[in-house]
């Protein structure tokens, strides 16, 4: 079956991820999605290359598959009405560009809108689309991560360096973010006629996740340090080591309720008799002598030991996986969190995006693109015959 999005025309105009994984979720989700990329190509493509040195590039892979290639060139009066022509007819603009590119190739929203007054306009950027900062170049690591107070967040008691941020982080969180925007967007479209603008913003994506902290900052002018595991206001709901070493994380939240449950499964009825561990009040101010009991107790067995317990006596519970574990993982296969994609070289296992539509099932499309792979095709799906793309091609327009 086809997927919700069949029949929405969307183009691209992306580098990097937040852009380009939003329209490849769309993609996911059925649309036909049309990149359009400089002769050059969009620099993601070279990320392996450059810094492992490997032809393979699955983050590209993940982000831009199901799309078709168009190369244009933009600085070219030619390449830039063929870019104009493609939002012209297309149902969804997507693009991470800075407003100055986009006003500079007849592409900002107001000449867009003018044109097809029934466009979704969905604009990706580091610090919105408005003020002084619109055109400030950002990367999640700096609007989402850094700015947007993640990873002073993980910082216990403002202490030490700041963690390291793993690719595409925030960029994943904007661009489905976007893709929720942009399908908003859309049915309001089917009920007025009319298109509209969208933005999405790292930074405010990085605010949203830091959300409970934010909102408590708002509400009551501060807000405590972040903390480690040996004072966390709950300490169990924690990470704990098993006999192997191996890290697992207890998620007893409702600290008075699964309490009980704790000291059955671990066959510590002594604990009860311990007035610092009495209630989630006490338990919370004598957090280290909690952590450093449990600690002991819980390193007595592996966590394959430990997980038969744990589920007879009502503890949840999950382990702390590798990305390598985690490929691994059944719960994840049986979870839909992999997809078989065909690739040149036959079919190959990747990511899926996160959503599942039981009434219009969906599957990613093909493999990702090569630079301007699709060029000749979109250009004839246009209208434009051999001679005009030849003619566009002496003008400098494509590649």
């Amino acid at each position: 079956m086809p997927g919700p999005l069949e029949g929405i025309k969307v183009v691209e105009l992306g580098v990097w991820v937040a852009g380009p994984s939003c329209a490849a979720i769309l993609g996911d989700w059925g649309a036909q999605v049309t990149k359009i990329e400089p002769p050059d190509g969009d620099p993601f493509r070279g990320l392996f290359a450059g810094i492992l040195g490997i032809p393979e590039n699955p983050p590209f892979e993940l982000d831009n598959r199901g799309k078709r290639s168009i190369c244009l060139d933009l600085a070219n009066d030619q390449g830039a009405a063929i870019a104009r022509r493609l939002v012209d007819e297309a149902d969804v603009f997507v693009s991470n560009m800075r407003p100055r590119v986009l006003e500079k190739f007849g592409l900002d929203y107001e000449q867009c809108a003018a044109r097809n007054p029934r466009l979704i306009y969905c604009q990706v950027s580091g610090y919105g689309v408005e003020g002084e900062d619109a055109n400030r170049a950002a990367y999640d690591v700096g609007a989402f991560w850094s700015r947007g107070a993640v990873a002073a967040s993980l910082m216990p008691n403002n202490e030490g360096e700041p963690p390291q941020q793993r690719g595409g982080m925030g960029d994943h969180m904007t661009g489905a973010n976007a893709a929720g925007a942009v399908s908003a967007a859309l049915y309001n479209r089917e009920k007025t006629g009319k298109g509209q603008r969208v933005a999405v913003s790292l930074l405010r994506v990085g605010a949203y996740m830091m959300g409970w902290d934010l909102n408590t900052q708002l509400r009551l002018g501060a807000l405590g340090p972040p903390y480690d595991r040996r004072h966390s206001p709950n300490p169990i709901i924690n990470s704990f080591r098993d006999s192997e070493g191996r890290w697992f994380w207890l998620l007893l939240l409702q600290a008075d309720r699964h309490w009980p449950d704790l000291v059955r499964a671990l066959d510590a009825g002594y604990l009860d008799d311990d007035p610092r561990f009495a209630s989630i009040v006490s338990r919370l101010a004598n957090a280290e002598a909690v952590v450093a009991a449990l600690d002991k107790l819980l390193a007595k067995k592996s966590l394959a030991e430990w997980g038969p317990i744990f589920d007879r006596e009502n503890v949840w519970y999950a382990p702390v996986q590798t990305i390598a574990e985690l490929a691994a993982d059944p719960l994840a296969e049986t979870a839909g969190v992999f997809v078989e994609i065909e690739s040149p070289d036959g079919p190959k296992r990747q990511v899926a995006t996160p959503a599942v539509f039981y009434g219009t099932p969906v599957a990613p499309g093909r493999w990702a693109p090569e630079l301007g792979q699709d060029t000749e095709q979109v250009l004839l799906d246009m209208g434009l015959d051999w001679d005009a793309i030849i003619a566009l091609k002496d003008a400098g327009g494509i590649p």
